[in-house]
């Protein structure tokens, strides 16, 4: 299992459009893909549960990937959230 964390820049933190753009990204891996906050995790590939997560500007969340393509899904959603979060 790969896991990092990640403070989120957007000052509108996970809303609609770019947690539809994260839920596209996650897809792309055969590996699972959980988002964490304070206590509560959500397939990252499931927007509403994603949203329903309430995170905003500040928050750092951890992102945890398992499966046979890890290592590589771990990397890009890295990057991803770099530049989109």
């Amino acid at each position: 299992m790969k896991e990092f964390q990640y403070r989120i820049t957007d000052p509108v933190g996970i809303h609609a459009r770019p947690a539809g753009l994260l839920v596209q990204e996650a897809k792309k891996y055969g590996s699972a893909v959980t988002i964490e906050k304070k206590g509560r995790s959500s397939d990252a590939r499931k927007l509403m549960k994603l949203i329903s997560l309430g995170v905003k500007q500040h928050d750092t969340i951890t992102v945890k990937v398992e499966g046979p393509d890890e290592e590589a899904a771990a990397k890009a959603l890295e990057e991803f959230m770099k530049e989109k979060l």
